[in-house]
């Protein structure tokens, strides 16, 4: 008898527990929404997702204007990575690097000079 007592309380005590965190996570839910949270996380999500360099982003690494021809923007691609290759700035290496490869897409795309 007293077991069953025992489950019967267990059982009741869960289904408690399981309403009122179903309750709070709705709550959560409601005040994430309110405040714009939700709206704000989206947004950084699909901003991480899109890990695409802009032209403007890579022209302004590369320190070039859109009137600069292929070879110039080689030469300051050639400086700046062995610059950071030096100095031991992986990060900015990279970015160097990403810069170019967007470039030789737009200048390849464009027939101007010879990307390569």
């Amino acid at each position: 008898m007293a077991a069953k007592i025992l489950a019967n309380l267990i059982v009741m005590g869960s289904g408690m527990l399981a309403r009122a965190f179903v309750q709070a996570y709705r709550q959560a839910l409601a005040n994430a929404s309110k405040s714009g949270v939700a709206q704000e996380t989206l947004q950084n999500a699909a901003h991480r997702a899109s890990k695409v360099m802009t032209e403007q982003e890579a022209r302004q690494i590369l320190g070039v204007s859109e009137e600069t021809a292929w070879e110039e923007i080689l030469k300051k691609y050639e400086v700046l990575f062995e610059r950071n290759a030096k100095n031991g700035s992986f990060y900015l290496q990279s970015k160097v690097h990403r810069a170019k490869e967007c470039l030789e897409g737009i200048h390849g795309s464009k027939g101007e000079g010879t990307p390569s």
